[in-house]
């Protein structure tokens, strides 16, 4: 559960602090949103998995990591704007351009209630109430995981 949470993220978690805030990549979408690069973190997934007998782990992980990265296209595909999923091949095709500053902040500033986000926070409220009302599955695991580090880190200190 917890590596499909973090695949989910991963892209970006990648993308978005290289990309708008360090200025290393060209955009908010581009090395960890790339099919491209997607087919080597599978790979590499599937042999840690392998290793280490953590199959369902690297499975979801990267099925977390590909569901984010085709979700991202859905607006694109939705509009008829299909050059804006050039991301997909980045870096055999370009990322596209953005309309705003890359920084975090100008892209939080940019955001409007428009129907695109009421309906994606109308989404987060629907799903946040399922999983509050379906006992909060996955807390317990993250409490415990985060309680073994602490732990860890206070043994070895």
């Amino acid at each position: 559960m917890l590596a499909l949470a973090v695949g989910t993220q991963f892209p970006d978690l990648v993308d978005k602090p290289l990309g708008w805030t360090l200025g290393v990549l060209p955009g908010g979408r581009s090395l960890a949103h790339s099919l491209v690069t997607l087919a080597l973190v599978a790979a590499v997934a599937g042999y840690l998995g392998y290793r280490s007998r953590g199959r369902d782990a690297s499975l979801a992980f990267v099925s977390g990591t590909l569901s984010h990265v085709l979700a991202d296209g859905l607006y694109p595909v939705l509009e008829g704007r299909y050059v804006d999923l050039s991301y997909l091949l980045w870096p055999i095709l370009p990322v596209p351009e953005a309309d705003v500053g890359k920084s975090f902040l100008a892209h939080v500033a940019q955001l409007t209630l428009d129907s695109y986000v009421t309906f994606e926070l109308a989404l987060l409220v629907f799903a946040t109430v399922l999983w509050w009302a379906d006992g909060r599955p996955g807390l317990g695991t993250l409490w415990a995981t985060g309680s073994r580090w602490v732990d860890r880190l206070v043994s070895h200190g």
